[in-house]
């Protein structure tokens, strides 16, 4: 069951945000925030925050973006800008975390982002580096590939003339808010210059890496980025595995969640099969 909290934020019209936390119980575990990929909201990511946490005996946040889920949807004559991941991580993110009672600045939260959210968690890290005690992401974006623009590109033939749109519509009050929000940003042509690789240095928490050999949308190239520009990444490159390393090999996922966490610092369980990732 999700729940709905009002935003305000300055020179923007007032936000409508989805959430739901997980285990709140655990007063005193680690928080971790779950940033959800470029077509997500809180019920596209299934089971997996709830998998994790209770893996890991740690507390969560999910909560769907703007333009997402049950949160405010985008105007349908808006067309989201160039930045609108910077603009989520500087402008949004901070607030919403006040108001929900996440004090960053005693308690600094630990983020597991994926696609977009990863990218978002890089650039939050980045921008408040004192605010966040570690980012784990998963098929992060730190600029703009050809092989990403063509999956997009395959992607929106598959939502004008295949079931895709009907099927996402499950998970969006407004589907084609979240679809297009996304969609037409990416193939905007003055998106292909969008970089973060200048924000990484000052980046300065721990960082877990994690990408699949058969991502369709992006190469190693996106994390070898990261270590580059980040040294104190971590690096885990799964076989067999494409864009969501979460759905596609969840244990392996929280396994090296859970090492990499307790490494450290954080009081973690650490489940059976959990291994340290494969860069140091």
């Amino acid at each position: 069951m999700t729940s709905l909290i009002d935003l305000d934020i300055a020179g923007r019209a007032p936000l409508r945000i989805e959430f739901a936390f997980i285990a709140p119980e655990r007063s005193a575990a680690p928080l971790v925030v779950f940033l959800h990929e470029g077509l997500g909201s809180v019920a596209m990511w299934r089971d997996f925050p709830a998998q994790l946490c209770d893996a890991l005996g740690v507390r969560g946040l999910v909560y769907s973006r703007p333009g997402y889920g049950r949160s405010t949807p985008r105007r349908h004559d808006e067309r989201w800008p160039v930045d609108y991941l910077e603009r989520h991580a500087r402008d949004v993110l901070p607030p919403l975390l006040a108001a929900q009672g996440v004090d960053t600045a005693i308690d600094p939260p630990w983020f597991f982002g994926h696609s977009d959210g990863g990218s978002i968690a890089l650039i939050f890290a980045a921008s408040f580096p004192d605010r966040v005690r570690g980012i784990a992401v998963a098929a992060p974006h730190i600029f703009v590939e050809a092989v990403t623009l063509a999956g997009i590109a395959a992607t929106r033939e598959s939502y004008l003339k295949t079931p895709l749109r009907e099927r996402l519509g499950r998970f969006h009050d407004d589907v084609d808010s979240a679809f297009h929000g996304w969609n037409d940003a990416w193939l905007d042509p003055a998106f292909r210059a969008w970089n973060i690789e200048a924000l990484l240095p000052a980046i300065r928490c721990p960082v877990l890496a994690i990408q699949g050999e058969e991502d369709e949308y992006a190469t190693m190239a996106q994390i070898d980025g990261i270590a580059a520009g980040a040294p104190q990444t971590q690096l885990l490159k799964l076989a067999q595995c494409g864009h969501s390393p979460h759905r596609d090999q969840a244990d392996a996922v929280i396994a090296a969640v859970a090492a990499w966490m307790q490494r450290h610092g954080a009081r973690v369980t650490l489940p059976a099969s959990a291994e340290a990732p494969n860069r140091t």
